[in-house]
């Protein structure tokens, strides 16, 4: 299943929040990569650093280690895959992550890029939809845009794991 399905029941977020989440999800495949590059220029200026010290790079070996190895084409599709939440290897090893993983892989590969991980194409230019959805993130207070980036990255991916259902929506008591 789309990682999607089960994903930001968890996450405490505002209208202005939800309208940003919903302008990112109305992008491109490409504009929606772009962006996560582009958001994680911004980390630490205008933008909310997510907390390293919250993620576990050993959960990941698949996508922060023999994803380094590929060549720059099968980079691209992978993480084109990971978008979609299309059922492939590396998309479901990203969608098994917790969203904090999540978002740390992506970090990661935002920080290699142009090195072990494919680049942006030279003259790459940020469609005016793109750019909208950034300047609306910043605009986003700190716990919008962390709440924001983790609805994001728990959006994508492919997971048959299902979320266990809430006392209020089974109108049951858990048993030990």
């Amino acid at each position: 299943m789309p990682a999607n399905e089960n994903s930001g029941k968890s996450q405490a977020l505002s209208d202005d929040t939800k309208q940003v989440v919903a302008a990112f999800e109305g992008l491109g495949t490409d504009e929606k990569l772009a962006l996560l590059y582009f958001i994680y220029k911004e980390m630490g200026k205008s933008i909310t650093q997510a907390a390293p010290a919250a993620t576990d790079p050993q959960l990941a070996p698949k996508l922060l280690g023999d994803y380094l190895q590929l060549s720059n084409e099968q980079q691209l599709a992978i993480m084109r895959e990971i978008v979609n939440r299309e059922h492939t290897e590396y998309s479901h090893a990203y969608g098994v992550l917790k969203e904090n993983n999540q978002l740390m892989v992506w970090f990661a590969w935002a920080q290699a890029m142009g090195h072990t991980v494919v680049d942006m194409p030279s003259g790459y230019e940020n469609s005016a939809p793109s750019n909208d959805v950034l300047n609306r993130i910043k605009a986003l207070d700190f716990e919008g845009q962390i709440s924001l980036l983790r609805t994001i990255a728990s959006n994508m991916g492919y997971t048959d794991i299902q979320a266990i259902p809430t006392q209020a929506e089974t109108g049951k008591t858990s048993s030990l």
